[in-house]
């Protein structure tokens, strides 16, 4: 019997994303705190950024290593021992008494973090029916995306309402509680057979110039959405005159807009298919950052607000309805069969992004100014535009090269010039 004998599998999912949920907060709450983070540890903001970056590059490295190297534990084990100490490295970040022991305790619930979410995943599929994997796998995701909407400004407001420490106590109880109900809700041979992808199966499939490409336009997107997001409370408060609870009020707008997104992109690409909704999104992303940006620099701060509150607005609707899209793009180049696999990488590659948009941000902040970080997570935006058009291009390409060779014998496409990137 696949499902739970103690628990319904709707019931299980649920305590399965309680944990996404916990993660997704955690991951994306301490951004719109690191101004009283960083007074609080008397450290400066480009050093309080660093405790972003570190979570974000741990993640991307270790859960595709940790996720391979734990094949052969259960997956049940794997759920309750990660969030189990997801919860205790909570409690470690919530009494750190200097920068360097939050820096460790950061690493470890990136860690923690990271062998979680692709194993809740793939047991997800296995506590249902076949006809219900879709939606078991939406229920988990979904955790995140409700993380994003509002976990993550309800911890900015509680934050600056009672301290940051505060936010790591309430993500830790929720940890706990999850942790409780994967201990009493799931059987003990339940995913005992679950195929798990090796390290070098998934380092294969990297190798894959298609899949590669469209993993870089994640890498890409989620570099210029994190450039932003990492000081978007100093940018709020530096170019428009928002701080303090107001900033998570603003969090709040952002989220909702993000999460109307995920669900506007899925069918959006239904309808559409994932190219036009792909291309779309990160036009109008790039566009909502020069829109911030340009009115840092030519509006006095009480002007700028309306500008670029809409602008946030647009950000949130259109990064997020770029995700599902993606998602089914990289599932039809890789194909069906490595559909678990590929998505995983797209999550590293995605929390990569974070990485080096967080250091591109600091970077912005350090040499700059915190009006250009809209400017410069633009950038980036843009090169995931040029790098889509230089995909769709090969892939025409290819078509075309197959169409002449089949019809006169030729070796390839016609013209040299089109077909080479």
């Amino acid at each position: 019997m696949i499902a739970s004998a103690k628990m319904r599998p709707m019931s299980i999912l649920y305590w399965m994303a309680l944990g996404t949920f916990a993660i997704g907060t955690e991951g994306f709450m301490i951004a719109p705190l690191l101004p009283s983070l960083a007074e609080d540890l008397s450290v400066g903001l480009v050093a309080a950024g660093q405790l972003v970056t570190v979570f974000t590059i741990s993640y991307a490295f270790s859960s595709p290593i940790l996720t391979a190297l734990t094949g052969g534990i259960s997956r049940r084990n794997l759920l309750i021992i990660s969030m189990a100490a997801f919860a205790a490295a909570n409690v470690v970040a919530a009494v750190a008494t200097t920068y360097w022991m939050l820096m460790a305790a950061r690493i470890l619930l990136a860690l923690a973090a990271g062998l979680y979410v692709p194993n809740a995943n793939a047991l997800a599929g296995a506590v249902v029916a076949p006809e219900k994997r879709g939606t078991a796998l939406s229920i988990i995701t979904g955790g995140t995306s409700i993380a994003v909407a509002l976990g993550v400004p309800i911890s900015a407001l509680i934050g600056h309402g009672f301290g940051w420490r505060l936010t790591f106590v309430v993500v830790g109880t929720l940890s706990v509680l999850a942790t409780t109900g994967l201990l009493f809700g799931l059987d003990r041979d339940v995913g005992a057979r679950l195929p798990v992808a090796s390290l070098h199966e998934r380092i294969a499939i990297v190798g894959q110039k298609p899949v590669l490409l469209t993993l870089l336009v994640t890498l890409l997107w989620a570099t210029g959405a994190y450039t932003v997001y990492t000081y978007l409370a100093v940018f709020l408060a530096s170019e428009t005159g928002i701080d303090g609870a107001h900033v998570g009020l603003v969090l709040f707008m952002w989220g909702v807009s993000a999460a109307i997104g995920v669900t506007t992109g899925g069918r959006l690409n239904d309808r559409l298919g994932s190219k036009t909704v792909i291309l779309s999104a990160l036009a109008l992303l790039a566009a909502s950052f020069v829109t911030m940006s340009l009115s840092a620099y030519v509006l006095a701060p009480p002007a700028a607000r309306v500008p670029v509150l809409l602008a946030i607005v647009v950000w949130g609707l259109a990064a997020w309805s770029y995700f599902p899209a993606q998602q089914a793009r990289l599932i039809g180049v890789a194909g069906v069969k490595l559909a678990s696999v590929v998505l995983s990488l797209n999550a590293s590659f995605m929390f990569a992004g974070f990485a080096l948009g967080a250091a591109l941000g600091s970077a912005t902040i350090a040499h700059g100014s915190p009006a250009a970080l809209g400017f410069v997570g633009a950038a980036s935006i843009v090169a995931g535009l040029i790098l889509v058009f230089a995909i769709t291009r090969e892939k025409n390409c290819g078509r075309r090269g197959a169409a002449e060779q089949r019809l006169s014998g030729g070796s390839g496409c016609g013209d040299a010039a089109l077909c080479r990137l």
